[in-house]
């Protein structure tokens, strides 16, 4: 990874995806992870997470690295959440009409297992899906997934690899909303023009940081949005070692594999802001 001589003496805005970049896949946390994020909340930065897991999925993480930011970007940026004292609000919620997107999924998938979130959280599900935390959920028939706005559509269906899911998106059409593919092989679909850039420019400028003091890392297809962003108001966006290609490609540096700690290398590279604590 290049050194981009970061500026030093202001507070940093840092946005980090979870699966992939924090965790490895048995949800252990990357080599150097905990320390690094510890030092950099130390020396001032405001530490932040942008994840595709919903808030249920990603406070646990929140709280074993010893976070406080006062927002979480989570569910590829439809939900932002703002720390009220002890306990946290939906600040930000973006939703969309998914009736029309199930039906054309159904025609070309009609055995894959289908969920969505609704603005409050709450999650509708068609059949239980492995590695999804569906606590306080609700399994329905499919026709009652499209009965209310909602903040996201997932799609699993085993039998299908990522190509699959570019060609099912190009041929049903999905230009009215945005999508991404897990790194598991899963179709997210959320409302349109809404990425993890989008959040977090909320977030950047709701904070008042300059753009040139953002660092965002990630491994995944979703995070492709939020690294145009970065590099778009002058920070840095970090592809994970691992990273498939075209999420490299997006990225302005390349750190290295998870395994091997890539993330606490980037992270280690930020120098301390103007004043400890100065940003919360």
């Amino acid at each position: 990874m290049t050194d981009p001589s970061p500026v030093s003496g202001t507070p940093w805005l840092v946005g980090l995806d979870v699966d992939g970049t924090i965790l490895l896949q048995d949800e252990t946390m990357s080599p150097g992870v905990p320390e690094a994020v510890a030092r950099l909340r130390d020396l001032g930065h405001v530490v932040t997470i942008a994840t595709g897991r919903s808030w249920m999925g990603t406070q646990r993480y929140v709280e074993e690295l010893g976070l406080t930011p006062e927002y979480v970007v989570c569910s590829n940026g439809a939900v932002t959440m703002r720390r009220t004292g002890d306990a946290w609000e939906r600040w930000h919620v973006e939703t969309f009409d998914p009736s029309t997107v199930l039906s054309l999924l159904r025609e070309r998938l009609p055995d894959a297992r289908y969920m969505v979130e609704l603005g409050s959280g709450q999650r509708l599900y068609t059949a239980q899906l492995d590695d999804w935390t569906l606590d306080g959920g609700r399994q329905v028939l499919f026709e009652e997934l499209g009965a209310a706005p909602v903040s996201r559509i997932v799609v699993v269906s085993p039998g299908h690899d990522e190509d699959d899911f570019h060609r099912l998106v190009a041929d049903a059409g999905l230009n009215e909303v945005s999508y991404a593919i897990g790194w598991t092989a899963w179709l997210d679909i959320a409302p349109q023009g809404v990425d993890k850039g989008t959040a977090m420019e909320r977030v950047r400028a709701r904070l008042g940081i300059d753009g040139q003091q953002v660092l965002v890392a990630g491994d995944g297809r979703n995070d492709i949005g939020m690294f145009g962003w970065a590099l778009g108001v002058g920070g840095r966006a970090v592809a994970m070692g691992q990273a498939p290609d075209v999420v490299k490609d997006a990225a302005g540096e390349i750190t290295g594999d998870v395994a091997d700690g890539g993330l606490a290398t980037a992270l280690n590279t930020l120098p301390a802001a103007v004043e400890v604590g100065a940003v919360e």
